[in-house]
């Protein structure tokens, strides 16, 4: 093929756990340009197995990022000039969930960012990780890195992490580098026996509350664990280097209490959590005000009104957005799944659905949709359309199920 030549289509890719999946029984199937797991022995048991016990996620098709400031750049300034969290006050080993936004306030993704540790966790940051900077970018034309300058890691989503970094290097002051760690794969350990299970292999992790992270040793192998996950369970995200992810997948699922599970019982998972899919129920055209997310638009952030997409954001928070995302219990067993309708009495399209399915934690069929601010009470009562099928669903708060998050104990002042 000649280097003007572009092929029709890219071909899908696999992941460094590609061969252990198949090993385990694991039925593949395309998503985010990767082969991957949809279920192992069915996505119902498996669902089950993780609010029980804990299940073993391969996550690796997700965008691993290392910022850090070159020649005096701050690095804080320019990633609060494009997400609206406080990053400022975000100290190290601590995580938050955040949001790319665009200039007109629409989400471009949902994300992770950490403050890592003065001495990076990671082994390829500084050595084989791509710098992700534009083509005829050499690392001599960059000033040296402060020793002392913050980094940050962020997690994004696997389906959009090319274009994320697009967005991030068009509008992130010079003197910022990313390191894009494609060397690394990235497993979720899910589910309230989950830190049982770590810890014996990584002593230490049982201490760690919702939202925190840290650099853990096990084996000799480098890992960057932070205690949060996707599925409103107790759990772990793990990096680890591609290279030794078979055999780390190997010594969990040899803890009784962990089997491996595939994207269907993730989404089912997520679902029944309360928890936004990005390309689903968030995207470009979608705003947090509208999604429900005003808990990732920091206070102080909303008053200095710096980040992209601010302007036009927190207008509609102070006039109120027209739609809604909120929680639907459908009435019946038979599921609504995204792309029905939210009709009136006339039979009009008024909103829409984005995810939807049976939750078999709650043994009901659940969605989440989009809806006129006017219908987002709970327990108010909404007509759906599908396929030419009528349904009725009752707004209802999320989650669906409790978060089992372990979180520090909140001070409740002296001794009594």
């Amino acid at each position: 093929m000649s280097d003007t030549e572009i092929p029709d289509e890219i071909a899908t890719q696999t992941l460094p756990l590609d061969a252990w999946h198949r090993a385990q029984g694991g039925r593949m199937v395309e998503f985010a340009g990767y082969h991957m797991p949809v279920q192992y022995e069915g996505i119902m048991a498996e669902h089950l197995w993780v609010r029980e016990s804990a299940g073993l996620f391969d996550v690796s098709h997700m965008g691993q990022l290392v910022f850090r400031a070159e020649g005096g750049a701050d690095v804080v300034a320019a990633l609060e000039s494009l997400l609206p969290a406080d990053i400022a006050g975000l100290a190290e080993n601590k995580q938050r969930y955040s949001l790319l936004l665009a200039e007109n306030g629409g989400i471009l993704d949902d994300l992770m960012v950490t403050h890592l540790p003065r001495e990076s966790p990671f082994a390829a940051d500084d050595e084989a990780a791509e710098p992700a900077e534009p083509a005829g970018w050499s690392p001599l034309d960059a000033s040296p890195t402060d020793p002392d300058a913050p980094t940050f890691y962020m997690v994004v989503n696997g389906a959009t992490k090319i274009d994320d970094i697009a967005h991030l290097l068009e509008f992130l002051p010079d003197g910022i580098a990313i390191n894009h760690l494609e060397e690394q794969a990235l497993l979720a350990l899910q589910g309230p026996k989950a830190a049982d299970a770590l810890a014996r292999l990584v002593p230490g992790v049982e201490a760690m509350v919702f939202m925190t992270a840290g650099a853990f040793d096990w084996n000799g192998v480098p890992l960057w664990i932070s205690r949060s996950g996707y599925t409103g369970e107790d759990g772990f995200e793990i990096s680890v280097p591609g290279e030794h992810v078979v055999a780390l997948a190997d010594a969990l699922i040899a803890e009784p209490e962990v089997k491996p599970i595939g994207l269907g019982a993730r989404d089912s998972l997520r679902l029944e959590a309360g928890l936004p899919l990005y390309g689903h129920d968030l995207d470009p055209e979608t705003t947090p005000v509208q999604a429900d997310l005003g808990f990732a638009l920091s206070k102080r952030r909303r008053e200095a009104g710096d980040f992209m997409g601010a302007e036009p954001i927190l207008a509609e928070r102070a006039a109120g957005a027209a739609s809604k995302r909120v929680g639907l219990l459908i009435a019946g067993r038979q599921p609504v799944r995204e792309g029905a309708t939210v009709v009136d009495a006339s039979g009009a399209d008024i909103g829409r659905v984005t995810s939807g399915g049976f939750a078999p934690s709650v043994g009901a069929a659940i969605a989440m949709a989009y809806v006129p601010t006017e219908l987002a009470t709970p327990g108010t009562i909404v007509t759906l359309s599908q396929r030419g099928k009528v349904h009725t669903a009752t707004v209802t708060a999320m989650p669906f199920v409790p978060h089992r998050y372990v979180r520090q104990p909140k001070f409740l002042g002296g001794p009594k």
